[in-house]
């Protein structure tokens, strides 16, 4: 959420679905605050990727790497060519080339810089840093209407 709320509540406004796989069991309202659906990446995964697939993924770098089951998921979706992979973070995953480029800006529309604070508060995350851009490292564009977003929030 702090990394990815913003731009995740700008796509469900303009109309996209928006699943969030966690791991971690936290509160689901900080996410219902955004317009996400919240799932859990143990007992879902499968069920919410079901044909024809996320058309774009947006994922915390750390977790890409540190979970085999997202890693997996990253790899065959930029396999499949059909969608938009955005990653953020710091760190590149190991063993995923540097197609990255560089990184990509989404500036925060009025709304969802009040949403994502909302969010935050709600997830006892503190107040949000007023950041008006969220930075990605995006890989495929290939867009339609479904986001799943996979990470720490």
């Amino acid at each position: 959420m702090r990394w990815a709320g913003g731009w995740l509540f700008d796509q469900v406004m303009a109309g996209w679905e928006a699943v969030v796989l966690t791991a971690d069991g936290t509160d689901p309202r900080p996410l219902r605050i955004l317009g996400a659906r919240p799932l859990d990446l143990a007992t879902d995964l499968a069920t919410s990727l079901r044909p024809p697939g996320p058309q774009a993924l947006a994922v915390d770098a750390r977790f890409c790497e540190s979970d085999e089951r997202v890693r997996a998921l990253v790899l065959s979706t930029l396999d499949s060519r059909t969608a938009e992979v955005r990653l953020w973070g710091d760190h590149w995953p190991a063993g995923l080339d540097d197609t990255a480029g560089t990184p990509r800006q989404h500036r925060l529309s009025v709304a969802a810089q009040a949403f994502k604070a909302q969010a935050m508060t709600a997830a006892v995350a503190g107040a949000s840093t007023g950041a008006d851009t969220e930075v990605f490292h995006g890989v495929r564009h290939h867009a339609r209407t479904t986001l799943v977003s996979v990470g720490p929030h």
